[in-house]
């Protein structure tokens, strides 16, 4: 599987949401998605309920998380 450079699928623009990095748009935090996905939501679950999060924006999600 390719690796997905999170910096196309992630921003942070202070109008948004006090400037929390966000998947580009949506208004859904990465923080959020790490949350879910903590909480033990699963890729399915945040496609169904969040129809915007595809797998390379998930994918671009755990990408950020693991550079910071």
């Amino acid at each position: 599987m390719t690796p997905v450079d999170w910096s196309d699928y992630i921003v942070a623009d202070e109008r948004i949401l006090a400037g929390k990095p966000i998947v580009k748009g949506t208004r859904l935090s990465v923080e959020f998605v790490l949350e879910l996905l903590a909480a033990g939501w699963d890729r399915d679950a945040l496609r169904d309920n969040y129809p915007q999060l595809t797998e390379d924006r998930i994918r671009a999600v755990l990408a950020y998380a693991a550079s910071a």
